[in-house]
């Protein structure tokens, strides 16, 4: 059956429907990394951001398309994870911008393809050097083939199908665009994710409702952060409308709030069980359906990992100047709050902190000037979205990449200073160190020339991989020989919680005998995933 007309029900129906898909197959999408490293977390970065944004749309009571596009726009800007989070946030923010040019309560064709036009412009501009061959292509190729045909089309599932099928074609030709992807024999991760959301948008259309499955839920074995739930709810409801009462439609919107949701039809009454973080809505979302006969809410957890720890929430008294940085390990934490950092952000490579996280923090510091030092590249777009979220306070972001280069910049912080000179020297700073990595390979490839089996511990210089070997140690000398050099002064190891002590003592050893000259620190970071990471000034 066509569909000529998307008004705000089957509008809400498609973006929580794409939510869904791409959370099924977030596990998925995380696997196209190109680094065959174990913290590939593209797919978990979109899912949660276009979660956040169901999140809020599930709060709007509005029946109007727009308001509820502004909605869903605000929650994913705010959610926003990682570069391809941030752009795909961006595109929802065009589609609500391409909604703001209508004059009536539903999208025909040529609505929805100027929204689909306006959210990839919108893209395209949240980014300062936009590259070819990443979720970018995958969205202005899909719009483009799309209205060069639109005069073949006469309704909008048509339209949606069409550009769901460019999407994926365009996705299939990334790894000609770029490289190092067809090097690694994988398409662009953030452009799946895109496809993802599209394919369940069309799902949608053709009136198939999904549901979480438990089973895809991005079970990362390498990483630490895992989502817990605290509270069990259960609800008995006697339904408004038991004749028209949709199961599916209930369990969409709960399934994006938990796990383990269960809604099942009994004559007038709908029984609902779900493991949430927020019980709240979910009473409200099922209030909608009926009135409560019987709820219950449980707490079956009592630890949780945040990733804003609460000690950093604390209102600081106002002062001239502050720093934010983003930090893993409780040895970097503590070390970079000991040179001076006032609110820590836990995360980085295990968990890109979101968009909200940091304009959370920018107001707890409560200072008129800002740095924020990110310390990851896929972390960078969500702390400058940010500062333009946030009133009445400078905020510059450092272009620190790694912890490495976060870690020197600190040196040249002074607290006398204005914004600019800081912003100045500390960036000095970082382009004038040299960053290593030691990590392990969770799959085998090869990346520019270098073999890579699974198992190997890679070494990683300023972003490159430049050796893959069996031992741990070989890797390491292999990877200093590269960084140090003969004008080398210092060397600063943050050394992984899988560090042996007789490995630490090996450290100085290897470095010296390259450069005899050298100050060697050896910090016990307690970090993850990262069994050293090297700063050489």
């Amino acid at each position: 059956m066509s569909v000529v007309q998307i008004d705000v029900a089957l509008f809400r129906k498609m973006v929580i429907n794409g939510a869904i898909n791409l959370k099924n197959h977030q596990a998925e999408v995380d696997a196209f990394n190109v680094f065959p490293v174990p913290d590939g977390d593209t797919g978990t970065n979109m899912s949660m951001t276009v979660t956040s944004g169901i999140r809020e749309l599930d709060t709007c009571e509005s029946s109007s398309i727009i308001d509820n596009a502004k909605v869903l726009s605000r929650g994913a800007l705010m959610g926003a994870r990682g570069n391809s989070g941030v752009i795909l946030s961006q595109f929802f923010r065009g589609l609500y911008v391409g909604l703001k040019e209508i004059q009536h309560n539903y999208l025909d064709i040529h609505d929805l393809m100027n929204c689909l036009k306006s959210g990839c412009k919108v893209a395209y501009k949240a980014v300062m050097e936009p590259v070819e061959g990443t979720i970018l292509t995958v969205v202005r190729e899909a719009a483009e083939n799309t209205e060069a045909n639109i005069d073949k089309f006469s309704s909008v599932d048509q339209l949606l199908d069409f550009y769901y099928e460019e999407a994926n074609k365009s996705l299939a030709r990334t790894p000609e665009l770029l490289p190092v992807l067809k090097e690694a024999g994988v398409v662009d991760s953030g452009g799946a994710g895109f496809c993802k959301v599209v394919e369940g948008m069309v799902l949608a259309l053709k009136g198939k409702i999904l549901s979480v499955e438990s089973e895809a839920q991005s079970e990362k074995k390498e990483k630490k952060i895992e989502t817990k739930y605290i509270y069990v709810t259960e609800l008995k409801l006697d339904l408004k409308k038991p004749d028209s009462f949709d199961v599916k439609e209930l369990i969409a919107p709960l399934s994006l709030l938990g796990e383990s949701v269960k809604v099942e039809k009994v004559d007038n009454h709908a029984f609902v069980s779900v493991n949430t973080d927020r019980p709240g809505r979910v009473i409200e979302i099922c209030q909608k359906q009926g009135e409560f006969v019987t709820f219950k809410i449980e707490n079956i957890k009592t630890q949780g990992q945040e990733e804003v720890k609460q000690e950093n929430v604390a209102k600081e008294p106002e002062k001239d100047s502050a720093l934010i940085a983003v930090c893993f390990g409780s040895g970097i934490v503590q070390t970079f709050k000991e040179m001076g950092v006032d609110y820590v952000i836990e995360g980085g490579q295990t968990m890109n902190p979101s968009t909200e996280s940091f304009v959370e923090a920018i107001k707890a510091v409560n200072a008129k000037n800002v740095i924020i030092i990110p310390n990851n590249g896929n972390v960078v777009m969500a702390a400058k979205q940010a500062a333009g979220l946030v009133n009445n306070v400078n905020v510059a972001v450092l272009p620190a990449k790694t912890i490495a280069q976060g870690y020197v910049s600190l040196i040249n912080y002074n607290p006398e200073a204005g914004l600019d000179e800081n912003v100045a020297a500390m960036t000095e700073q970082v382009e004038h160190v040299k960053s290593g990595e030691i990590t392990y390979s969770i799959r085998d490839t090869e990346i520019k020339g270098v073999k890579i089996n699974s198992g190997d511990f890679m070494g990683i210089a300023d972003g490159e991989i430049v050796i893959s070997t069996a031992k741990k140690c070989d890797a390491l000398k292999g990877l200093l020989e590269k960084i140090i050099e003969e004008d080398s002064e210092i060397v600063t190891f943050f050394v992984g919680h899988d560090v042996k002590d007789e490995e630490k003592e090996l450290v100085e050893e290897i470095c010296l005998n390259i450069n005899s000259n050298l100050d060697v620190e050896i910090i016990d970071g307690n970090q993850d995933i990262y069994s050293y990471i090297i700063a050489v000034e």
